[in-house]
């Protein structure tokens, strides 16, 4: 699993970020790059993603081992503590981690994911994972990801081509996806009829918590946001308007909003 680190590799103060399902590490540069002044940052491709490796065995992409993957990863930096920022399925290994007995998690941050996630979203996540085509060029890219991911809000055309950039890698025909389109298996082995109820997991959340909400977000609904606070670690709230699922995190306000939650204004 490759991962991406910012700040003072000896500073006892370390923040994860993990990415949602088909993204990677390099969607938290901005983030990163202020929060490197109070943090060690690390930001993980997820195993299937990015620059990690891809599985054999595509039933394992699945969350037990994306929860091994990270403590392993923990034990790698030498930590017993960190501080967490989770986008979507990054969100929920947040969740699974934290909702453990002596979690090594001290603060969690989640973008835009709670304890109900609708089927709906999920099956509009379906249509699109593993159908990514063949690119010619960077701007073919840049057109697919401002499509795909326009509920991440109003960027600028230079944090779109970020996310473009990153978002390929190249091959001898031309560029494709840097994620496995294998990770669309889970979602298509059976109909989604049902939403994903995490209510269990997340009452069992000790550590402070802030829970992210894109106003236009189809995956987090404002009654579940708002019931985040009331349970479980009750969780300080903020939302952003202009996004949906999920806030891109790359906007000023929304990365001020994370540091003052983690280290204070």
């Amino acid at each position: 699993m490759a991962y991406v680190e910012w700040g003072d590799p000896a500073n006892p103060q370390v923040l994860i970020c993990v990415h949602g399902l088909t993204r990677n590490a390099r969607d938290f540069d901005a983030l990163a790059q202020v929060l490197a002044a109070d943090y060690r940052v690390v930001c993980p491709d997820v195993t299937g993603r990015g620059r990690s490796d891809w599985l054999e065995v595509k039933s394992d992409y699945d969350f037990p081992l994306y929860i091994s993957d990270m403590i392993t990863l923990l034990a790698r930096l030498g930590v017993e503590q960190v501080d967490w920022v989770g986008t979507s399925m990054g969100g929920i290994i947040g969740m699974l981690i934290a909702s453990q007995p002596r979690s090594p998690i001290r603060h969690l941050v989640l973008n835009d994911i709670g304890p109900l996630i609708t089927a709906a979203s999920l099956r509009r996540i379906g249509e699109y994972v593993g159908c990514a085509p063949l690119f010619r060029n960077l701007d073919e890219v840049e057109q697919y990801v401002r499509r795909i991911n326009a509920p991440f809000g109003r960027l600028t055309d230079a944090q779109w081509r970020h996310l473009a950039r990153y978002s390929v890698r190249q091959t001898g025909d031309g560029l494709v996806s840097c994620y496995d389109p294998a990770l669309s298996e889970p979602l298509s082995k059976a109909p989604i009829t049902v939403d994903t109820d995490l209510w269990s997991v997340y009452d069992q959340i000790r550590c402070p918590t802030l829970a992210i909400h894109g106003v236009e977000s189809d995956l987090l609904l404002p009654a579940v946001w708002q019931e985040m606070a009331t349970r479980g670690p009750k969780a300080a709230l903020v939302e952003f308007p202009d996004a949906g699922h999920a806030p891109a995190l790359m906007e000023a306000r929304q990365i001020a909003a994370i540091r003052d939650f983690l280290v204070g204004a």
